[in-house]
């Protein structure tokens, strides 16, 4: 290829890039159900993450974006790992990978010879990104080192197209948007492709603090655009959203979100 021919190339492999940067993410949610006692599992299944798992992941070509505990939240003691691929092919290689990885194989068979339980058990939800919000916004550390608090919320819908209708309220009428204004800022927006109770989308918010996001949805209440989208012929919850349930997490000092 000429210098001329090269240069011309130039543009379109930046636009390539963009495109493949802009592409949705595939997330993964990662529960680790705990028990407190002797076993000590949160702290074992934390160094585990922390030092083999994460390691792991990044050489095998994923990313542990964030490790949270419970803060509010039924079910507790849990663990919940957020990962994310550039693709499900992505995610399938990184598997492979990690089952090729010879010091990851090592470190998980010393973790799994613990005596006792490391964790109760481990359930997993896979997620599309959504395409407006394509990749995990991460939010700046705090300057103090402490965590924010965040918000992990599931919409169910009683069937694919009401989801559609939901997934279409959030990226095309604005609720996003309207979020985003008000300080309910957005960690991730994802479609459940493999999981619990689908048809469902599931998001993160991040906040200060408590009194932040008491503040925050308050405002959203009370928000004129918002009130109007709400009854919008459609767009209702009762048309469109079957259940909601939502958690409070804090993340883990280790975590690359906290």
């Amino acid at each position: 290829m000429t210098r001329r021919n090269s240069l011309l190339a130039l543009p379109a492999a930046a636009s390539a890039l963009r495109a493949a940067a802009s592409s949705p993410s595939i997330l993964e949610l990662r529960y680790f159900q705990l028990r407190n006692g002797a076993d000590e599992q949160q702290r074992r299944t934390s160094d585990f993450l922390h030092h083999s798992y994460m390691p792991a992941l990044s050489r095998a070509g994923g990313k542990v974006q964030g490790v949270f505990a419970n803060l509010i939240a039924p079910g507790g003691p849990f663990l919940l790992v957020l990962s994310s691929f550039a693709s499900l092919a992505a995610m399938e290689a990184a598997m492979r990978n990690l089952d090729a990885d010879k010091l990851f194989q090592k470190e998980q068979d010393a973790f799994d010879r613990n005596p006792g339980l490391n964790y109760l058990r481990v359930e997993t939800a896979l997620l599309r990104a959504f395409a407006s919000v394509p990749l995990v916004e991460v939010p700046p550390v705090p300057s103090d080192g402490r965590s924010h608090v965040f918000e992990l919320r599931t919409y169910e819908s009683n069937n694919a197209n009401t989801l559609r209708r939901k997934i279409a309220m959030f990226e095309k009428d604005g609720e996003i948007a309207i979020f985003r204004r008000l300080n309910l800022t957005p960690v991730f927006f994802g479609e459940t492709i493999a999981g619990r109770n689908m048809p469902n989308l599931t998001y993160m918010l991040v906040y200060d603090n408590l009194a932040a996001r008491e503040k925050a949805w308050a405002a959203f209440g009370a928000d004129a655009e918002w009130r109007k989208l709400r009854v919008k012929p459609g767009l209702t919850d009762p048309e469109i959203v079957s259940n909601i349930s939502n958690v409070l997490l804090r993340g883990l000092p280790f975590s690359p979100i906290r």
